[in-house]
């Protein structure tokens, strides 16, 4: 049996230059003692006291909802440390039934460590690990009892993890064991007598979805010399150490597998001489080869889920939209009519599924906002009972075994404060808040984000993320033209964005365009990019300010343009060819020489991409030589006049110091030019230290040549 949900997206504050507001629509359609001497204790401070929190439910979630005091909005902006520093309290996940719950806590020494609470009998909260010189950073549950983890870099600069590695640990904070190691010698009383943890280039991959044993699955990355090796699974036991391949008679260049329902691979995907070539496993185990592709403009099907019974989804597009099909298991082939549909929107999310029978519950999608699609009638009415708690805000419903657990944990988005996290009791309803807002982010200091459709000069629809300044618009607004990395990403969301609040905040008017080129607006938008760096590309930029300026809220007289990576490309070449339009440019790791990105050989971009996804999207070396000239800031880096910040990161391996480096050696004697180099950052700010150096300058730089303290355009 069949039936259609026509799902509203869940925001209604989506605008279209039309002048028209509304939703935008989802359609669906469905079938029925820790860690030896490298470890120090935790204060439990630290951690918000959620015993005492859910005991006074009410009150917190009043305050954490509530609106900020009206004089807020005339004291001095909140401090780069709030945008930039991290949350007290992060990532709470349940068990899968429900009753313990394991989150994220800052505690001595400010690192972050994994702590576990008894949800009922609601004991303090007890620590399980923790190191003193490095964060945990993710944690899953694999089981009732036990739980995996890995570590990152610490925010201070001063730990350095080149390997994230993995630890497994009973939530009793027993039976601990490593297992992948890191570049960092960790003490973890791990026994010596056979050392089996994996190599630095492994990673954890998922948790089997049974989520009752003592296994998960790992992947091992290749090493750069390892031409055609692939992407390999194992499936690895955390109590012992001992994995079992998954990769026996996989093809080369395997990059990306589709597990089934029960946790065993399928499908696997492979990249070779630009061509993508899907592999299926068949009864007697052995890879047969299926279908081959266009890995940048597919015509066949692409295969997300295996269920029960020999049901099969995948991804196509639908009227120039990326859509949810169910496929002919044997042929691949796609129904007439998709199962879900964003028009406007490529489908892009999840599906929520029953641990050990498999059952679709539910589909996680993002239109403007993100929003859930539950087929459970539960876990629909748990979803309309939290809405009506949490109005005005996206709340999203985590959790393991869904329909039977005993508490989910919800997740509240707003695009004026950080995420929310809620405890929701599913016998009685009761919604408790699990941390309190964030006093040194007051909402009234951040400014109301939108979503806009315009138009560019040659009539093709450009999405843009507009955030206001604080305090709303009053007139024209000095601007920022905020440009997303990647270029091939979807740049923009709309919940909390800390680098266009922190711009917000202090007066500026924040335009984010989703460029051509750009991913999850449908094909044609994405096309439409290819080889237009410094040509259309560029031109959505200007188009944007412009309409920006036509409705009124843009100073065309004090516009800046800023960004990283691709971004802070754009910005340079908005300083070379649109001088006219912004009075500065800040450009932070970006790049500058189009053939540098295929000529510098230490750059961790791979071959099979410089080969071919490059040549075919960019610009070919060869072929497109006076194009990478004409669009190249390094080559005309004379010809700028405006101030310029560019900053840079000593270990970047995506865009490499060199680019910054020639650039600045390439400018005129007389360049107004801010320069800095953080030597221990990569592509991208990860310490604190450097964001608060960074935005700084920012926040002096652009004070200087655009600030709201300047003079307005009469």
């Amino acid at each position: 049996m069949f039936f259609r949900l026509w799902v509203r997206a869940p925001r209604t504050r989506m605008n279209f230059d039309s002048g028209r507001s509304g939703s935008a629509m989802a359609v669906f359609t469905s079938e029925p003692a820790m860690i030896g001497r490298h470890n120090v204790p935790v204060s439990t401070t630290a951690l918000v006291c959620m015993k005492n929190c859910l005991a006074a439910a009410a009150l917190a979630l009043t305050a954490a909802l509530g609106p900020a005091p009206a004089a807020a909005a005339a004291e001095a902006p909140p401090s780069a440390t709030a945008f930039f520093k991290r949350a007290a309290v992060r990532a709470p996940k349940l068990s899968p039934s429900g009753r313990y719950l394991a989150i994220q806590a800052a505690g001595k020494d400010d690192r972050m460590w994994l702590a576990v609470l008894d949800l009922q009998t609601l004991a303090p909260p007890k620590f399980i690990a923790g190191f003193h010189d490095a964060d945990i950073a993710h944690h899953h549950w694999i089981s009732e009892d036990r739980l995996v983890f890995d570590v990152s870099d610490s925010p201070d600069g001063t730990t350095r993890v080149a390997g994230q590695g993995l630890w497994a640990i009973d939530r009793d904070g027993s039976q601990l064991r490593q297992l992948i190691k890191t570049d960092k010698p960790f003490v973890t009383g791990a026994t010596l007598i056979a050392d089996r943890r994996l190599e630095v280039n492994w990673v954890l991959h998922s948790v089997p979805p049974g989520l009752d044993g003592a296994e998960v699955i790992v992947a091992r990355r290749p090493w750069m010399n390892e031409r055609g090796a692939g992407l390999q699974l194992a499936r690895l036991d955390t109590r012992t150490g001992l994995t079992r391949t998954l990769s026996e008679g996989i093809p080369d260049n395997s990059w990306g597998w589709v597990l089934d329902w029960r946790g065993e691979p399928r499908i696997i995907d492979t990249l070779k001489d630009g061509r993508s070539r899907l592999y299926r496993r068949d009864d007697a185990g052995r890879w047969q080869p299926w279908f081959e592709d266009d890995p940048q403009a597919r015509q066949h099907p692409v295969p997300v889920w295996l269920g029960p019974d020999g049901q099969m989804l995948g991804q196509q597009s639908a009227g120039g939209y990326t859509a949810l099909f169910r496929l002919d298991p044997e042929t691949g082939r796609a129904e007439a009519q998709p199962l879900v549909s964003t028009p406007g929107y490529d489908f892009t999310g999840q599906l929520i599924t029953e641990p050990g029978t498999g059952r679709l519950l539910g589909v996680r999608y993002e239109t403007d906002a993100p929003g859930t699609a539950w087929l459970d009638k539960t876990m629909r009415e748990h979803q309309a009972a939290i809405d009506a708690r949490l109005p005005g805000s996206v709340n999203l419903i985590e959790c393991l075994r869904c329909v039977a657990a005993s508490h989910l944990i919800v997740t509240s988005l707003s695009d004026q404060r950080p995420p929310l996290y809620f405890l929701y009791a599913t016998a009685d309803r009761q919604l408790q808040p699990l941390a309190g807002s964030r006093p040194d982010l007051p909402v009234a200091a951040m400014g109301q984000r939108d979503y806009h459709r315009v138009k560019a000069r040659d009539g093709l629809a450009l999405p843009v993320l507009v955030t206001q300044p604080a305090g709303g618009l009053k007139g024209p607004a000095p601007t920022v033209v905020l440009v997303h990395g990647g270029p091939y990403v979807r740049g923009t969301h709309w919940s909390w964005e800390r680098d266009a609040q922190f711009l917000a905040s202090r007066g500026y008017l924040v335009l984010e365009p989703e460029f051509r080129g750009s991913t999850g607006y449908g094909f044609a938008h994405f096309r439409a990019g290819w080889k237009q760096w410094g040509l259309a590309m560029q031109d959505d930029l200007a188009d944007t300010l412009a309409w920006a300026v036509k409705q009124g809220w843009a100073d065309p007289q004090r516009a800046c343009i800023m960004g990283a990576s691709y971004g802070g490309y754009a910005a340079l070449m908005g300083a070379i060819t649109q001088a006219d339009l912004f009075k500065c440019a800040v450009n932070w790791v970006g790049v500058t020489d189009i053939g540098l990105m295929s000529s510098i050989s230490w750059s961790d971009m791979s071959d099979e991409w410089k080969d071919y996804g490059m040549k075919r999207l960019v610009a070919d070396p060869d072929a497109d030589a006076a194009q990478i000239k004409a669009t190249s800031p390094l080559r005309r880096a004379s010809e700028i006049r405006l101030p310029l910040l560019m900053a840079y990161g000593g270990e970047d391996r995506r865009v490499p110091l060199k680019h910054g480096t020639e650039m600045k050696a390439a400018l005129r004697a007389d360049q107004p030019l801010e320069w800095v180099v953080y030597p221990d950052e990569g592509h991208g700010w990860f310490n604190l230290k450097t964001n608060q150096d960074f935005w700084g300058r920012v926040e002096r730089f652009l004070a200087r040549h655009i600030g709201p303290a300047t003079a307005p355009t009469p």
